[in-house]
């Protein structure tokens, strides 16, 4: 994440729909296996694996527009990764960043019909003196089929500088068309909004794959644009 010589002070502009759209961006701040999308899955890296993904959001015709880059490794049975984001809105911005572990503690077999995990992780507002937040996830991913994916999300986020807490959750369908492509639709409450997103995965090598989504967020159905990268490399 850039650094900034000077500390601003973010004043987000009307209508109420710009707010809601800050918050949900901001709070895709946790590197997930699942890509930008906002319903973790289960599952961690293989043994000796690294990964980066990267993507950049758009939402409202203002609009609001979000950056992120998220690498992640695997060490030993957690995967450790490091989050950094950027969220603009008419000129202004905000960043942010923070460590994330996650451990599979049930189930960690890549073909094992029901699993589970534990996903901590503390966000540090860049922007504003390092106010510290934190978000808490308990992913589940439970496979009826080979070709099927059901993820289902439970936590809590703590906002930077307030603490305050608010819940968090979501559920998921992954359908894995063919190895190279995979269809996604869920439906996740975080910052106290709703939003629904349909998307697919695309496989460009077996190592490398490309993200794209639509959303649509709150009550007025706030539209959103998502475009990710993800690529896995062996460190060892």
């Amino acid at each position: 994440m850039k650094k900034y010589r000077r500390r601003t002070t973010i004043r987000w502009p009307q209508p109420a729909w710009l707010l809601v759209a800050a918050c949900l961006l901001a709070s895709a701040a946790g590197a997930r296996a699942a890509g930008h999308f906002d319903v973790d899955d289960a599952g961690l890296l293989d043994a000796g694996q690294c990964q980066y993904e990267a993507w950049r959001g758009r939402t409202g015709p203002e609009p609001v527009t979000g950056l992120h880059i998220g690498p992640s490794c695997r060490v030993g049975p957690v995967e450790l990764g490091f989050n950094i984001d950027r969220l603009s809105a008419q000129g202004a911005h905000s960043a942010t960043a923070g460590p994330q572990l996650k451990w599979n503690f049930f189930g960690p077999a890549a073909d094992a019909p029901l699993s589970a995990a534990l996903s901590l992780g503390a966000v540090f507002d860049l922007t504003h003196g390092g106010r510290a937040g934190g978000q808490f996830v308990l992913p589940v991913t439970w496979r009826p089929l080979g070709s099927l994916q059901i993820h289902a999300n439970l936590g809590a986020d703590w906002a930077t500088g307030t603490g305050a807490r608010t819940p968090r959750g979501g559920l998921a369908a992954e359908w894995a068309l063919d190895d190279k492509v995979s269809l996604i639709a869920e439906r996740n409450r975080a910052s106290g909004v709703w939003t629904s997103r349909v998307g697919g995965r695309f496989s460009l090598t077996p190592l490398v794959s490309v993200d794209v989504s639509a959303s649509r967020t709150g009550p007025r159905g706030v539209r959103g644009f998502v475009v990710g990268l993800n690529h896995e490399f062996a460190w060892k």
